[in-house]
C-alpha cells in the first residue's frame, strides 16, 4: 500500500499566473553525492565552497541546458548541496495557457523537475532523487531576495542545514 502523499499545491493561489518559487530536490535518502562543502582558509573573510562531485556536475550541467531550453523559465538562483538542491525558478509568461489549477503534468515548476530528474537519472544510470520536492511560492520582494541570501548562503551553513547528515 503506498502512502498518501501531501498535496504541494497552495490552496487559493492562480498557478496561471507569472510568479517565482523556491524549489528543493533532495537526493534519496538524503545520500551525499552530489558535493562536499569544503573550508577555506581559516581567515575571517574566508568562506566554505561547494566542491561538486561527479553527480553534481550532472546536475549543474542540466541546470544551466534546461535555463537554455524553457523560454518561459528562468533559474534566477541554485546552489547544489551535498544532498539537495535549492532552486530560484521564475516563471515568465510565454503566451501558453495554463490552467488556474494545474495537474502535476501541466505545471510549468512540475515538468522542469520532472524533465531535471530524468535528464539527470538517465545519464547516472539510477534514480538518485527523492519521488517529490519542495515548493514554495514567493509572495513579494522581500521574500524573493531572502530566498536569493538563502540559497547564496546555504553552504555557509551547511553544518547547522536541516538536510545536513553525518555519515
Amino acid at each position: 500500500m503506498m502512502d498518501t502523499r501531501k498535496p504541494n499545491r497552495l490552496k487559493e493561489y492562480d498557478y496561471s499566473e507569472n510568479g517565482a518559487y523556491f524549489i528543493t530536490i533532495c537526493t534519496k535518502n538524503r545520500k551525499p553525492n552530489l558535493s562536499k562543502i569544503e573550508p577555506v582558509g581559516a581567515g575571517v573573510l574566508d568562506r566554505p565552497f561547494v566542491k561538486l562531485l561527479p553527480y553534481g556536475v550532472v546536475a549543474e550541467r542540466y541546470m544551466n541546458q534546461l535555463n537554455n531550453f524553457y523560454t518561459h523559465l528562468s533559474v534566477d538562483k541554485y546552489v547544489i548541496m551535498p544532498n539537495h538542491i535549492h532552486i530560484l525558478l521564475r516563471i515568465i509568461d510565454s503566451g501558453r495557457s495554463r490552467t488556474p489549477a494545474p495537474t502535476n503534468r501541466n505545471s510549468s515548476v512540475a515538468q522542469f523537475v520532472s524533465t531535471f530528474k530524468r535528464f539527470c537519472n538517465k545519464e547516472y544510470g539510477n534514480n538518485i532523487f527523492q519521488r517529490s520536492y519542495y515548493d514554495h511560492v514567493i509572495r513579494g520582494e522581500r521574500d524573493y531576495r531572502d530566498v536569493w541570501d538563502y540559497i547564496e548562503t546555504n553552504p555557509l551553513r551547511w553544518q547547522e542545514d536541516e538536510y545536513h547528515c553525518e555519515k
